[in-house]
C-alpha cells in the first residue's frame, strides 16, 4: 500500500480502519485483490441501497456505454435526462401526490443541501437557516454551517455564520416540551433570533447517531414553519431511497416538505447525482444562477431510471421494514446480553445504530468486525455508535451472517474490556 501512503493526502479516512485494497463487489459483498470477501454493511455511506453492481442496472448501463450515448452534458437535453425525468414522475412523485420541480444542482449531497440553502434565502429575502443538535448536512461551506459536529466545522477555516441550532427530537430526554425553546424565541421580538428563511432537518440522523424524529415530532415542525412562514427543508441524502422503508424517509408523516435533498443511493449504482425538489413557486432561479460542471451526468440517469424499476408496487418497501425488525431484534438481544456496554439501539428500517456506554468501544468493535470479515462505521458525537446500512437487498441468510458476526466483535471487545471501577478493579 506504499503508493497510497507517498501520495495520497492525510484526509484519508475509511481506509484506515480497513487495511486492505478492494478490487471488485457484488451483491452485498466487496473483495480485496487477495480475494478475501467482506459482508458490507457500510453500503458506501448509504450510497449502495441495492448492493453493489446490481445486474439490472449494470446492464442498463453497460448497454448505455456500448452504444456510444452521451455521457456528460451539462444541462442540455438528453434521451437518459428525459428517461430518469419521466420515470421520477411516474414512479416516484405521481404516485405520492408530491408537485416538485426537480433541479440538478451537482454531483453531491453537498450540492443539493448549498441550492437548498440558497434558494430558500433568495425566495424569502432572509438569511438565517435554522438547523438541529447533531446535524449533518455536507462539508462545503453553506453545508457545514448548518452541520453540529465540531470537528467537521473546525476545518472551515472561517466563521459558520448565518443560521441558528435548536434541539432535535428527544434531545432533551423528555425534560421539555418538543419546540418549546424554537417557538419561544420566534414569538419574543427580544430574543435576538431573526426570522428564519428556512429550516433544514433529517427525519432520521446517520452521521449525528441514529437518532430519530418520530411522525408526530415531524408534523409538529411542518406546522411550526407553517405558521411562521418558513420553508421546510429535509435533507433526505442518506435516509431517503428506501433506506428507512418508504423511498422518501418522511412519508410515513405525512407531511410535504418545501424542498428535498436527494443524492447518495439516487443512482443507484454509486455514480455521482444529487437532486434538489423544490415546490414549482419556489423555483425562482434565474438561469445559470447556481450551476456546476458535473450536474448533468448521463450514465447516472440511465442506472437512476433502472433503480426506480425496483420501486414498482410496495414490495421492496415491505421487504425492508421486515428486514429492520429482524436487525433490530437482534441488536436488542446483544444489548441485553452486555447492559454494562451497550446503552440502546436506534434506528428504523435498514439504519440501526448500537449506541455503546464509553469512548472506544464502538470503533474498537468495528474493527473486531473487520478482521471477521464484516464492514461496518461509526457514527455519533463521539464516535459512539456501531452503524448498520446493509444494502436493501442483502438476503436473510446475509442479514443473519452480519449480525452473526456482529455479536462475536462485540462480545470479543467487552470480554478484553477492564471492569469498571465499581466492581474493584479501576475505571475501564
Amino acid at each position: 500500500m506504499d503508493i497510497f501512503e507517498r501520495l495520497e493526502s492525510e484526509v484519508r479516512s475509511y481506509c484506515r480502519s480497513w487495511p486492505a485494497v478492494f478490487r471488485t463487489a457484488r451483491g452485498s459483498r466487496i473483495f480485496d485483490e487477495d480475494g478475501r470477501g467482506f459482508l458490507d454493511f457500510f453500503s458506501g455511506a448509504g450510497t449502495l441501497n441495492y448492493g453493489h453492481n446490481h445486474p439490472h442496472l449494470k446492464a442498463e448501463l453497460l448497454a448505455y456505454l456500448a452504444g456510444d450515448h452521451v455521457v456528460h452534458s451539462l444541462d442540455m437535453h438528453t434521451t437518459a435526462k428525459r428517461r430518469f425525468l419521466e420515470k421520477f414522475q411516474d414512479v416516484v412523485l405521481g404516485p405520492r401526490g408530491l408537485d416538485y420541480k426537480v433541479q440538478l444542482p451537482g454531483p453531491g449531497g453537498t450540492n443539493a443541501v448549498e441550492a437548498a440553502l440558497k434558494l430558500a434565502r433568495k425566495y424569502t429575502g432572509r438569511q438565517t437557516v435554522v438547523n438541529f443538535t447533531n446535524a449533518f448536512h455536507g462539508m462545503t461551506l453553506g453545508s457545514l454551517a448548518v452541520t453540529g459536529n465540531a470537528a467537521k466545522r473546525n476545518g472551515a477555516g472561517v466563521p459558520l455564520n448565518h443560521t441558528a441550532t435548536m434541539p432535535y427530537a428527544g434531545y432533551l430526554d423528555g425534560r421539555t416540551p418538543d419546540f418549546l425553546l424554537f417557538e419561544r424565541l420566534l414569538d419574543d421580538q427580544g430574543s435576538g433570533l431573526d426570522r428564519p428563511a428556512a429550516v433544514i432537518v433529517e427525519t432520521l440522523q446517520g452521521e449525528g447517531g441514529l437518532n430519530g424524529a418520530d411522525p408526530g415530532w415531524q408534523r409538529a415542525l411542518a406546522r411550526l414553519c407553517a405558521r411562521h412562514g418558513i420553508l421546510l427543508i429535509v435533507d433526505d441524502i442518506q435516509m431517503g431511497c428506501g433506506r428507512t422503508g418508504p423511498f422518501f424517509s418522511f412519508e410515513d408523516a405525512g407531511i410535504t416538505p418545501d424542498i428535498v435533498c436527494l443524492s447518495k443511493s439516487l443512482s443507484g449504482y454509486g455514480l455521482p447525482m444529487a437532486l434538489t425538489l423544490l415546490r414549482p413557486h419556489l423555483d425562482v432561479w434565474e438561469p445559470g444562477e447556481h450551476n456546476g460542471t458535473f450536474r448533468g451526468l448521463d450514465p447516472a440517469f440511465v442506472t437512476a431510471a433502472a433503480a426506480l424499476d425496483l420501486w414498482t408496487g410496495d414490495g421492496l418497501r415491505e421487504q425492508t421494514l421486515a428486514k429492520g425488525a429482524r436487525v433490530r431484534r437482534a441488536l436488542e438481544e446483544i444489548a441485553a446480553a452486555r447492559p454494562d456496554a451497550v446503552a440502546g439501539v436506534r434506528g428504523r428500517g435498514l439504519a440501526w445504530g448500537l449506541v455503546f456506554t464509553e469512548p472506544g468501544l464502538a470503533p474498537r468493535v468495528c474493527g473486531a468486525a473487520f478482521e471477521r470479515g464484516l464492514l461496518m462505521e461509526t457514527s455519533g458525537p463521539d464516535d459512539e455508535v456501531v452503524k448498520l446500512l446493509p444494502p436493501l437487498t442483502a438476503t436473510a441468510d446475509e442479514l443473519a451472517e452480519g449480525l452473526g458476526v456482529l455479536a462475536e466483535s462485540v462480545a470479543a471487545v467487552c470480554d478484553r474490556r477492564p471492569v469498571p471501577a465499581a466492581a474493584g478493579r479501576g475505571r475501564s
